[in-house]
């Protein structure tokens, strides 16, 4: 049987190889006996057993309502309810409904990966599942033969979700406000056609709406590599902003009036002010250890404590959710803030770049402006390293590799090493280098953060050079 571990974000595989109906159907049976299990233990500590049913949600992808159908007669089979989706939805509207039944979710999505891959997400009260809820599951893989049911019950969600999208963003001044075209490029993803309802407005540009499970050939990934069309159309419709969504819609990535791509170490920072300046938050702000030092300055400047977790939005989301933090950020373009769902939202996200645009009446170019005259220049580059195979034991990786390092790097000091998620070298002036493993997939995966693109190069070249002989 093929070995399914679940990730930073859920389980993927490559179709007809490892995401196969046998594989799906074997993790529905294992969810079903986890869920088995809890209703006992909660029967035996003569408490309420959890009752609300599994939402199934699922994406663009080739086969994905299939699937999530399978998951739904699975669960069904177990006696267990299940309601899947009438439609595919964004990952966040998932979040969403089992945030109000306080139940689990399931959905069928490879997120921004290739076209070839599929795979499952878990939501818990809307929440990404942690990684205890994940093990429990993979625990359970095996454990009885899935049971499939004829009929299963399904139900939109749609209206639920675009309800809660308009509560959360200042529409009328959006409409109001901005008045020159912006750019979405849905990247074929299951967010395509949602903004339009949320926010009729004859100056929204929409790109790549349509249905397409091969992506046009590139990954739905909100990156620069993937966004040249979107950076083109910007220019030639002299649009204020470009907003570019992922596979499963929780994720953006942006471009500016003049069509250039800005990477999350700027447009986090950006939220950040904006969300302190503007909309008053106050509290600690988050973000995982792969994201800029821009952050950190912005909450030692109005007093705020920071604090940087593991790479994977589910540990922010935890900080969120407890209420030890207010604003949260990754560095894959995920961003969540106090008062709507600890969670990352693309169409969110959007929402507030857009009302943050009118508010202020800057346009993008101008707001980075002045986060750099005020924090400093941002030069990130993230390089993803081919290994031979994954590195499961990131610490012992770090731990040989701190072995070998030399005293300087570039002419710099050494001034901090950081083992949260691999190894982060601080230099001065807050420049930084990130090693980190994958761990599920056979990729270094190399981040780099300096004042100039000459010197973060350089440090994505030394990674390069350190990292061959460390795994040697």
């Amino acid at each position: 049987m093929d070995t399914i571990r679940f990730g930073t974000d859920g389980w993927r595989g490559v179709m007809a190889r490892d995401f196969t109906f046998e594989n799906v159907r074997r993790v529905a049976q294992a969810i079903a006996d986890h869920l088995h299990d809890e209703i006992l233990k909660a029967s035996n500590r003569k408490k309420t057993p959890w009752a609300a049913p599994v939402v199934v949600g699922y994406d663009r992808r080739f086969q994905s309502e299939a699937f999530a159908r399978e998951i739904a007669q699975v669960l069904e089979g177990s006696k267990l309810g299940a309601v899947c989706l009438s439609e595919s939805l964004p990952t966040p509207a998932v979040s969403l409904l089992t945030q109000r039944s306080k139940g689990l979710g399931v959905v069928v999505t490879a997120s921004h990966n290739p076209a070839a891959y599929n795979g499952i997400k878990i939501k818990f009260a809307g929440l990404t599942a942690p990684e205890s809820l994940t093990r429990a599951i993979e625990a359970c893989l095996d454990r009885s033969q899935p049971t499939r049911a004829a009929e299963i019950k399904t139900k939109s969600g749609r209206d639920a979700y675009l309800q809660y999208l308009r509560a959360k963003a200042d529409i009328p001044v959006i409409r109001a406000k901005l008045k020159k075209p912006f750019v979405i490029d849905y990247l074929y993803g299951s967010a395509a056609g949602l903004l339009e309802e949320v926010l009729p407005a004859p100056r929204l540009v929409a790109m790549h709406a349509e249905h397409d499970p091969l992506f046009a050939g590139i990954a739905p990934e909100p990156v620069a590599d993937n966004l040249k069309e979107l950076c083109a159309r910007v220019k030639a419709e002299k649009a204020v902003i470009g907003i570019a969504l992922d596979g499963d819609g929780d994720r953006v990535g942006v471009v500016d009036e003049n069509g250039v791509y800005l990477t999350p170490c700027q447009v986090f920072p950006m939220i950040a002010r904006y969300l302190i300046e503007r909309k008053k938050l106050k509290g600690k702000i988050v973000q995982t250890v792969s994201l800029g030092c821009l952050a950190a300055r912005i909450a030692k400047a109005h007093g705020l404590p920071f604090e940087e977790v593991p790479v994977g939005f589910k540990h922010v989301a935890e900080r969120l959710t407890s209420g030890d933090a207010v604003i949260g950020g990754e560095e894959s373009g995920g961003y969540g803030w106090h008062g709507g769902l600890a969670e990352r939202d693309g169409l969110r996200t959007a929402l507030l770049l857009l009302e943050m645009l009118a508010v202020t009446g800057r346009t993008p170019a101008q707001l980075w402006k002045e986060t750099e005259s005020k924090y400093g220049a941002s030069h990130f580059k993230r390089l993803d390293l081919r290994l031979h195979k994954a590195v499961p034991d990131k610490a012992a990786f770090a731990a040989k590799l701190i072995k070998k390092l030399p005293k300087r790097v570039l002419g710099a000091e050494i001034q901090s090493l950081s083992q949260i998620d691999g190894l982060k070298i601080m230099l001065a002036g807050d420049h930084w280098l990130l090693m980190r493993p994958s761990g599920t997939e056979p990729l270094m995966r190399t981040y780099a953060e300096t004042d100039s693109p000459k010197r973060t190069a350089d440090l994505l070249e030394l990674a390069k050079k350190w990292v061959g002989p460390t795994l040697g």
